[in-house]
């Protein structure tokens, strides 16, 4: 895992929707291709990015009208890794933000995503002693960060 790059496991299909879309829609969207979160752009360029969690923690808890735009509700400013960095290094902004979605930027340009799913995946591939060493650690720290 040591070597394997975040260019190398990242998902680029990516959905993104305008700030002024409204959450109900980004549900629908998020709900017909069964993803976990919508790259939020203003101008066509990302501003910030809504996950299911944000439904959970900043809509439904604040009881967020589903009529509202994206803008009142996604997280924001991104948290981005270059796509050459490695997994490992992924893992470790992940843990030190308290995210499970990390952004991957290649030219100054978001090319995909890595999340901490992902990187579980990675984990299972291998069954020698050393990954399951690392996998046992990358879900040590995901539970202490809940």
């Amino acid at each position: 895992m040591a070597h394997t790059f975040v260019k190398d496991v990242m998902i680029s299909d990516l959905a993104r929707l305008d700030v002024s879309t409204s959450i109900r829609d980004a549900a629908k969207l998020m709900d017909k291709k069964d993803i976990g979160c919508i790259i939020v752009t203003k101008n066509q360029l990302p501003v910030g990015i809504l996950t299911e969690r944000d439904f959970v923690k900043r809509i439904a808890a604040k009881e967020i009208p589903l009529t509202a735009s994206l803008e009142k509700v996604m997280s924001s400013p991104l948290i981005e890794i270059d796509s050459n960095e490695t997994v490992w290094e992924a893992a470790q902004i992940m843990k030190t933000n308290n995210i499970h979605k990390l952004l991957v930027k290649q030219d100054n340009q978001i090319t995909g995503i890595v999340t901490t799913t992902d990187l579980i995946k990675i984990c299972s591939i291998g069954s020698d002693s050393e990954m399951r060493r690392i996998c046992d650690q990358i879900i040590t720290r995901m539970q202490k960060e809940q």
